[in-house]
């Protein structure tokens, strides 16, 4: 539910507009990252090059995945080393999203903060996300 205090349409007439366009990851193969997130979250590729996929739907913020050549994953839960960023996943279930996530590719590491609340679970490239019941 939007802030009544940050409405947009009541912005001055001299305010450009600013929206999310996509929030985008490092990584070696964008393709292989891209059919990872795309099958977890149903949501078709909206472009497409050989460095750089581009999921979501048309007129909504999208996910992309862009080819960092020598990427190096997070080192998470590694305190000296940052997680850079992560996505957290609405599901209604988590065992069966974890088991869902894990069937696609993704790991799970031995360092679970909160299992029963939300779970941590590394993407193909290595990247953290979690998937949590709160919010849903």
């Amino acid at each position: 539910m939007p802030c009544p205090d940050h409405d947009l349409r009541s912005r001055p007439m001299n305010t450009p507009e600013i929206r999310l366009l996509s929030v985008d990851f490092d990584c070696l193969d964008p393709a292989d990252l891209a059919r990872f997130y795309g099958e977890a979250l149903d949501l078709p590729v909206l472009y497409r090059s050989d460095d750089y996929v581009l999921l979501g739907r048309a007129g909504a913020p999208g996910v992309g995945f862009i080819r960092q050549e020598g990427f190096q994953p997070p080192a998470w839960p590694d305190p000296t080393h940052s997680k850079q960023a992560h996505l957290e996943l609405g599901v209604q279930d988590l065992d069966a999203a974890q088991e869902r996530m894990l069937a696609l590719g993704a790991v799970l590491p031995s360092f679970q903060p909160q299992p029963d609340v939300w779970r941590v679970l590394l993407d193909p490239a290595g990247h953290p996300f979690c998937i949590a019941t709160h919010g849903i």
